[in-house]
């Protein structure tokens, strides 16, 4: 007996939708990929500009505690453009100051005593501080964790006595690099639950660089594979309205094609991989009645802006991602040092996350830059005052990733929905990693899977 292919029809071309497409394509379904923009890859989609440069939506790394993405990475046979970096988070401050992190291969906790005896940023009475509340850190329970979705982190962080000036000069770049946002808007549980996962495993928070463009080095590679394994993708598609069925189920989908025409899609199954304010754009009402849908019609988004900068000199030799309090530069990288494709000699080429970036995104783009310089000058003040700015590229994203304000977490959901032929994918839906690489992947494979159990069952 011949079995007739089951088709799936995939919303979104991030890699929560492309890992998904990837793992059902292996699985013998028929997948079509539909995506909005031009560009695929989502939060982490990259460009080039009329200058024939590579602009990227915003700085990504890898962390060693990551897995599931280097498991995808392997079976590409990519995994060698990862460049891993020597195993040191670097703190920059104004005036020149800076700390590090350094761990040593010892069982956790020990691992962290470098940090402990060598920093001589943070007096001993507040390392002392630091170190009486990582117990329910490291060895906190999920329920534990959960229970701090009630307060923000800043709340939890004064409530455990730990000193204000790690407050302000070591977890406000943190946040602001996890979310984007200030340990006052950022519900303590993800602060956490991050953390935790970071210092448990001496290698967790290991970093490496991609060896270039994102869009050549693995959504190229991805989008291949797809196509290879007999799958369809069609760009600057967009989704207008979900049709259904008497049974809330999706009858079809009404797409809009890039000459302004609407056509009608259908499939067995849909996957939706799409940023929380799209979805939530989408949604149709009947669907509302579910508290699913209910719970995910309250989330919000988190702006996110990323300056690119060239300078005629060197500014910086730390090779390897750079975070700071100072200056609402968090985290940025200097990418001539860190990218191979991007390598320049005697230059510098930065990639800042700029943040809280809701303060700053109205802006108009020379004061963003104007702003970033005067901070990068203040941290380096050796260097930097001597360099020029030959270019610069503000990339702005007005609705991003989702926002954990407390409260938010309990609106998370599993990829599997109340709707029979629709299933979710994305940083909102539930797995450990949250909005990042690992876990767009991870919520990518976990879809997948929802899918395919679906179907076992019929």
């Amino acid at each position: 007996m011949v079995y007739k292919k089951k088709k799936v029809i995939v919303v979104g071309g991030g890699f929560a939708g492309l890992t998904a497409a990837h793992r059902l394509l292996k699985e013998n379904y028929e997948v079509e990929i539909i995506e909005k923009r031009a560009v695929f890859g989502g939060k982490w989609s990259a460009w080039k500009d009329a200058s024939g440069d590579w602009i990227e939506t915003g700085l990504h790394v890898f962390f060693g505690a990551y897995e599931e993405i280097f498991d995808l990475m392997k079976e590409l046979n990519i995994y060698d453009r990862i460049h891993w970096k020597e195993h040191v988070l670097t703190y920059t401050l104004d005036a020149g100051e800076r700390f590090e992190f350094r761990t040593i291969k010892l069982p956790s906790p020990f691992h962290l005593l470098p940090t402990v005896f060598k920093n001589h940023y943070f007096n001993w009475m507040e390392k002392l501080s630091l170190a009486k509340a990582l117990g329910p850190i490291l060895f906190g329970s999920r329920r534990y964790y959960d229970e701090q979705d009630k307060i923000t982190y800043q709340e939890w962080h004064r409530k455990h006595g730990i000193a204000d000036k790690m407050l302000s000069k070591m977890f406000l770049p943190m946040t602001l690099a996890l979310k984007f946002l200030a340990p006052k808007d950022i519900a303590a549980k993800i602060v956490l639950d991050v953390s935790g996962t970071f210092l448990r495993k001496n290698s967790a928070s290991r970093i490496g660089f991609l060896k270039g463009s994102p869009d050549q080095h693995f959504t190229a590679p991805l989008l291949q594979d797809i196509v290879n394994r007999g799958g369809q993708v069609v760009n600057e598609h967009k989704l207008s309205k979900v049709n259904l069925n008497s049974d809330d189920s999706i009858a079809s989908l009404l797409v809009e094609t890039p000459d302004g025409k609407q056509i009608t899609k259908t499939a067995d199954h849909y996957l939706f991989a799409l940023p929380i304010h799209n979805l939530q754009k989408v949604m149709p009402e009947s669907w509302l009645k579910y508290s699913y849908f209910q719970g995910l019609k309250q989330i919000k988004s988190v702006p996110v802006v990323t300056l690119h900068l060239w300078t005629d000199k060197a500014i910086t030799d730390i090779n390897n991602i750079i975070f700071s309090p100072d200056g609402n530069i968090p985290v940025y990288a200097d990418m001539s040092l860190t990218t191979p494709d991007y390598q320049l000699k005697e230059q510098s080429r930065f990639q800042f996350v700029v943040a809280p970036a809701d303060e700053l995104i109205d802006l108009p783009d020379d004061e963003i830059v104007s702003h970033v310089w005067r901070g990068l000058q203040g941290i380096f003040p050796e260097t930097a005052p001597k360099a020029q700015i030959t270019k610069s590229v503000v990339v702005k994203v007005p609705r991003s990733v989702y926002w954990p304000a407390p409260g938010t977490d309990k609106f998370r959901v599993p990829q599997k929905t109340p709707v029979k032929n629709l299933t979710l994918a994305g940083g909102y839906t539930k797995q450990r990693f949250y909005d990042s690489m690992e876990g767009a992947v991870r919520s990518g494979n976990r879809a997948a899977d929802a899918i395919i159990a679906a179907h076992k069952i019929e």
